[in-house]
């Protein structure tokens, strides 16, 4: 086989191994975060909803919706690519993996291919349970895919990172627990930040949770904190950063050869 032959067989392999764990874990896969998504509606519909109508003119119900994708979409993503290659790590058959015929953008590929197509199926699932709950009106379906899929990829790659760079379990757990699912709770996932006094607001903008929430929203109700330009050249700055973090690993051989 040519070095710069793809190759399709062994990328397919490892994606459909990955969608297999899936289906095996169904329940924690897709059944607990639709049924912890109906709680986020019963809770804050009744605690915060019945006193807030309208945020930036939409009902507060719907305001969530992209919050609570987006939550379940980083913690997923993470999740899912972070574990794929943290597990043959664990049990020693990385080096199979590494020594096998197939190329580190080829393992990438299938790896962070299969945990963002889980997220997105995930994300897509809460979109329809959360119609039940409220009305949820996409002004901008190209634009909501496309942040969708960019934010899916992204953190996909990012777990793929902690994965590899990860020891245990408990440093699996620590980054999507201790620090994204906090960001994403002060990024403006259930509040709109212009909400805030000027000086908190200043600094939620440190944040680049907000970003990404704020794009995905707009894409929804064409409402956001900040522009969605800058909301997507945030994405994409985030998205080369973790491919640069990628690359360097496999060019070095960073916790993979030792």
């Amino acid at each position: 086989m040519s070095g710069l032959a793809f190759n399709r067989h062994g990328v397919l392999a490892i994606y459909r191994f990955e969608m297999a764990r899936a289906r095996r874990t169904l329940w924690q896969s897709v059944v607990t975060p639709v049924i912890t998504t109906s709680l986020y509606f019963i809770v804050f519909g009744a605690a915060i909803g019945s006193r807030m109508t309208q945020v930036d003119g939409v009902p507060y119900g719907a305001f969530i919706v992209p919050g609570l994708i987006m939550l379940s979409l980083f913690t997923q993503s993470i999740f899912n690519a972070s574990f794929g290659i943290f597990f043959p790590k664990f049990t020693g058959t990385i080096y199979e993996l590494l020594s096998a015929p197939i190329s580190p953008f080829e393992i990438v590929l299938a790896y962070v291919g299969a945990a963002a197509t889980k997220s997105v199926v995930l994300g897509l699932v809460i979109l329809v349970t959360a119609n039940l709950f409220v009305p949820v009106h996409i002004l901008h379906p190209l634009w909501m895919i496309a942040f969708l899929l960019l934010t899916a990829v992204t953190f996909s790659m990012f777990g793929f990172v902690i994965g590899i760079w990860a020891k245990g379990f408990e440093e699996l757990q620590f980054i999507p627990m201790l620090i994204i699912t906090p960001l994403t709770f002060l990024g403006g996932a259930f509040y709109s930040i212009s909400m805030l006094s000027p000086v908190w607001r200043t600094v939620t903008l440190f944040n680049p949770v907000v970003y990404l929430i704020s794009g995905f929203r707009w894409s929804f109700y064409g409402t956001a904190d900040v522009g969605v330009e800058l909301s997507l050249a945030m994405a994409l700055g985030f998205f080369f950063l973790c491919l640069g973090a990628v690359s360097w690993i496999f060019k070095t051989g960073y916790r993979l050869k030792s």
